[in-house]
């Protein structure tokens, strides 16, 4: 049975790169036939314009067409391999699109799943709950922030107005006292609460020290 049929084929399968590969090589094996085939078309065209009508121009003439169906014979066949090739690489554009599109579907799908049991774990009431929570807080520290800044150097019911009165008064007062000379350059209102002390520069009489003296014991 094996020698009719043959036995079954252990080589791997060709892949579509690999084919690719297969038919551009044939196709560049064409282009090297064909440029043989042009050269020789153009020594043949190069003598057919010396030569004159005859016998030995014929013969050349028919040479000549010959080869140019050679090379038309080529060129159909290296425009098929080429259209072939073309299929093929289209083929694999496809392949390697719709891979790319099962490896996405399959990210999203894993994604999803992912979310999913995230999205599970979470809490809304409790989070909302936790943002009254921080409000509540945040309104109770901007109250204590309020109460111990509170300014406690003017009373409330001070009037504005008195107190600029009352600080220009003492401001002409100074300036009274400074042009009579008095208070020794500091100002009345100052001069009885902030005294400057005197000092003795010549000692104590004899009598005044006994008296003081008899008074302590």
């Amino acid at each position: 049975m094996n020698r009719l049929f043959g036995a079954k084929s252990s080589a791997p399968k060709p892949t579509l790169n690999s084919a690719i590969s297969n038919v551009d090589t044939r196709v560049e094996t064409i282009d090297v036939k064909l440029a043989k085939l042009n050269a020789e078309l153009s020594t043949y065209q190069a003598k057919l314009a010396k030569m004159r009508d005859g016998p030995g121009k014929s013969a050349i003439k028919s040479k000549a067409l010959k080869v140019l169906q050679r090379r038309k014979m080529y060129e159909s066949q290296r425009d098929q391999l080429q259209q072939q090739s073309w299929n093929m690489e289209q083929a694999g554009m496809m392949q390697d699109n719709l891979k790319n599109v099962m490896t996405t579907v399959d990210a999203m799908k894993t994604t999803n799943k992912a979310l999913k049991q995230q999205y599970g774990k979470v809490d809304i009431d409790k989070i909302e709950r936790m943002q009254d929570e921080m409000q509540d807080l945040m309104e109770i520290g901007n109250e204590i922030n309020e109460s111990i800044s509170r300014s406690y150097d003017v009373p409330d019911d001070v009037d504005e107005a008195e107190l600029d009165a009352e600080l220009e008064a003492l401001g002409e007062d100074m300036m009274f006292e400074q042009e009579s000379g008095m208070g020794e350059g500091l100002p009345g209102f100052l001069q009885d609460e902030v005294a400057p002390p005197t000092f003795v520069d010549e000692p104590p009489e004899q009598g005044k020290m006994k008296e003081v003296a008899g008074g302590v014991g």
